[in-house]
């Protein structure tokens, strides 16, 4: 316990306590922005694929042959040669500004996969339902395949925040903040143990967060969860 205070307090000095919150702020902006292309991504490729709802086979094996290949890509490659790209774009290739962009472009293709793979897993019954009943594409991706999908997509959220707080450690590489940075280029070279493992000790503790917030939101989204509860609630009231 000592030496745990004795670290923070030597870390914090030295900005740890900002690493910590460049960690967070990188991991949540660049998986938020994410989502925003990566969602509507993921419900084209679901809606448009021979058995969606809107069959658009040639625009399906585009969308989808461009979002493998950048998930093909090692994301250490990736950020090298997005570079000139977030020099381009965002002013820098440096800093915290060019790592989140860069683990943006990582991580949308990456979510659309997940997206994609949430949303076929509605009941096509009642996406058939919906449809008897005159709904247009709109409202059975709006009023039906989101509502339905929604526990599975927070859970995919919850792994791709995950990935995308593993991909910030890589931050160091180009100059930008977090516990990777600390770790790699502060910690690494004076090869202080208790540093990194530290650091490692805290990121798992942000993963299990992370983890347990989902878990918790998944659960309370999900309706047959719900359902259950309903019934023991209902059986104890009888009893």
């Amino acid at each position: 316990m000592l030496l745990l205070t004795k670290l923070f307090t030597q870390l914090g000095a030295e900005g740890f306590l900002l690493g910590v919150w460049e960690t967070l702020y990188m991991t949540a902006i660049s998986t938020a922005v994410a989502y925003c292309i990566g969602l509507p991504l993921g419900i084209l490729l679901c809606i448009t694929d021979k058995d969606g709802v809107k069959p658009i086979v040639w625009l399906n094996k585009i969308v989808g042959f461009l979002v493998n290949i950048l998930r093909s890509i090692p994301f250490i490659i990736l950020m090298v040669a997005l570079i000139p790209v977030s020099r381009a774009i965002m002013g820098t290739s440096i800093g915290n500004r060019a790592m989140i962009f860069m683990l943006i472009v990582a991580a949308a293709p990456y979510i659309a996969r997940m997206v994609e793979s949430s949303v076929k897993e509605v009941d096509k019954g009642v996406v058939e339902a919906a449809r008897s009943m005159g709904a247009n594409t709109f409202e059975i991706v709006w009023k039906v395949l989101l509502p339905e999908a929604k526990p599975s997509l927070i859970v995919g959220a919850v792994i791709s925040s995950v990935t995308v707080l593993g991909y910030s450690a890589m931050a160091g590489t180009i100059a930008a903040g977090g516990l990777g940075s600390i770790a790699v280029t502060q910690a690494r070279p004076s090869n202080a143990q208790d540093v990194i493992w530290l650091c490692v000790a805290l990121i798992v503790v942000i993963v299990q967060a992370i983890q347990e917030l989902g878990m918790f939101l998944a659960k309370k989204t999900d309706k047959r969860v719900r359902g259950k509860n309903r019934k023991k609630t209902e059986k104890g009231e009888q009893s």
